[in-house]
Order: structure tokens, then sequence, then C-alpha cells
């Protein structure tokens, strides 16, 4: 049985802009937690935000660098500290500094009480490739393999690409992280082989004129 929910990203400047839509959606059962990217962090600081959406809600805060883990893996345990220090509940690395890089940081942010969530593929045309870009099929697809043989459980997976998505074994027990719902038009009903599916949205639900009601029309479309 699939279970959907929905992991709004927060990719604003504003921080109260931010917060209004927040303390709009919190409580409804169907959102999951909060992505937070680097507009939010680099200008107004990780622990200002993090206080600021826990004024609302205790759900999990899900750091998205956009994309960390492309530095050399010694940098992995500072940037681990950077989130246990700021109340980050997760963290998603995209570790395309190569499989010394993921193993470092993995374990760096699980010692210090972060989840660690991979990616790979993105959603956006052009990036393996297959597809004109620059990184192999196989590296990418290395990816996941690597991570899960490290442990880890919790995969991005873009809802634009599910023809790519189901060739790569991820474990039974995985849960899916997926950008590409709503502005970029991914179809999650595409993807009937995952299971637990965080949806990630961020523009169509900023671009709603009532977010609760969005949220709760995007509920009934899955259900």
């Amino acid at each position: 049985m699939k279970t959907f929910y929905l992991m709004p990203s927060l990719d604003q400047v504003d921080l109260d802009k931010a917060m209004r839509v927040v303390s709009q959606i919190a409580g409804h059962p169907f959102v999951s937690s909060f992505k937070v990217g680097f507009s939010l962090g680099l200008t107004h600081g990780l622990p200002r935000v993090v206080e600021a959406i826990r004024k609302h809600t205790d759900k999990p805060i899900v750091y998205d660098h956009q994309k960390a883990g492309t530095d050399i893996p010694d940098t992995g345990g500072l940037f681990a500290d950077v989130m246990k220090n700021a109340g980050i509940t997760e963290a998603i690395l995209f570790p395309q500094a190569g499989p010394e890089t993921l193993k470092a940081w993995v374990p760096a942010l699980t010692m210090r009480g972060v989840t660690p969530v991979v990616g790979g593929l993105m959603t956006h045309r052009g990036f393996l490739q297959s597809e004109g870009g620059f990184l192999s099929d196989e590296s990418v697809r290395a990816v996941y393999t690597i991570a899960a043989e490290l442990g880890v459980r919790r995969f991005v997976v873009p809802l634009t690409k599910p023809q790519l998505v189901e060739g790569i074994p991820f474990p039974d027990d995985a849960i899916f992280y997926s950008p590409g719902f709503g502005a970029q038009g991914g179809d999650a009903r595409a993807f009937p082989f995952l299971r637990t599916h965080h949806l990630i949205a961020g523009r169509a639900l900023f671009a709603a004129d009532d977010a609760l009601a969005w949220v709760e029309s995007v509920q009934r479309e899955l259900a």
C-alpha cells in the first residue's frame, strides 16, 4: 500500500512569508515535515529559521543545501555539526564529489543524530550524460546503491523521471522524497513501485491563494 505525505519546500528569502504558510498548514496530518533550503538558511541563519518554524510545529525540519555533499570527505563533520547545532532533523546530500565523500558525510550526520537523506537524480533535463548532461548514468545510480549499503533509507528521487527511478534497486524499507510535484508537473501516480512517498512542493504552494485549501486539494487528489 502506498502512503503519500506532503513536504512543503520553504524556498523563500522572506522569512515572515514562509512562516505565514507554515502557520496555516503545520497542523494538517498530510504535511509530514518542512524542507528548508539555502535561501532562508543563508539569508537569516539556520538557527533563526529553525526557531521560527518551531513556534508552529515539532514536525521534522529537513535541510537541503542544494547541493550538499559536493566537498571533500573531511568537511562532512563540520557540515554535520552545523546541522546538529541548528536543530535540523534531517539533511539532504547529493554526493557529486564522489563515493569517498558519501562514505564520510553519511556517518558524520548519523553520529550527530541527524538523519541523512541521499539523492542522485535531479528533476531537470540535461542532468545525466544520456540527457546531454555532465554526470554518467552509472555514477548517479551508484550513489543510491552505496548510500543503501551505508544504511541510508531515505532517498530523493525526481517525480519527473519515473522510468529512471524504477530501475534502481532500493531497499524494501526505503522512504522516498520527491521534488518535481506541482510547478514542475511530476505525477506521483506514475510511481506505483514506490511505497512511503513524501512529495516536495514549493512554488505551487506559495502561489496558492489559500495554502491550507491547496494542501487539502492535493490530499484529495492522491486519495
